[in-house]
């Protein structure tokens, strides 16, 4: 018989998570992949983690003033898709592409979110702002897409370059998302 071995779940709550630190770089912008950086943002700020965001690529979409309030959901491509609750019922992905499907399956998506009464993302934003929580975004995306400080999300502390994210983060979890 194997020797169990007990799982490590960090303690947060335990002085010993005094000083820790929490990078997560946000790269995607669709509506379902927005979520998870910023809940497990708000997370963290709960139990005391220092926490920055580094927003590149179609991250930025997140916190773009023009798009971060309309971030789409679509699931062309992802085959783990079934209708809510109904496990095991595949979303027939042929369907994914026809017109107008993106528009319902975001406006679902919206309405599970909201039912959990979990904020939209520049609602969220705002949350995690006040929480704290540090918003960055990346120099060399925003010169690809040329957006400027003025174009993003008041929120956001700068534009700064991959390194500077990595000297400020030092020692911190990193997650990419």
């Amino acid at each position: 018989m194997a020797e169990t071995e007990t799982a490590f779940v960090p303690a947060f709550d335990e002085p010993s998570s005094a000083g820790r630190k929490l990078a997560i770089i946000c790269s995607k912008g669709n509506l379902d992949m927005a979520y998870p950086g910023l809940i497990l943002a708000n997370a963290a700020l709960g139990e005391g983690v220092e926490t920055h965001l580094f927003f590149t690529f179609w991250g930025f979409d997140m916190i773009n003033k023009k798009t971060m309030g309309d971030l789409k959901f679509s699931y062309l491509g992802n085959t783990a898709m079934h209708p809510p609750g109904m496990f095991g019922v595949a979303m027939p992905q042929g369907m994914a592409g026809m017109p107008g499907v993106t528009a319902l399956t975001t406006k679902m998506m919206k309405k599970q979110i909201a039912d959990l009464d979990v904020p939209e993302v520049p609602e969220f934003l705002e949350l995690i702002e006040a929480s704290g929580g540090h918003l960055w975004a990346c120099r060399m995306s925003a010169d690809m897409m040329k957006l400027h400080e003025e174009d993003l999300y008041d929120g956001v502390e700068g534009i700064i370059s991959a390194a500077d994210f990595i000297e400020l983060t030092e020692g911190a979890q990193l997650l990419f998302i």
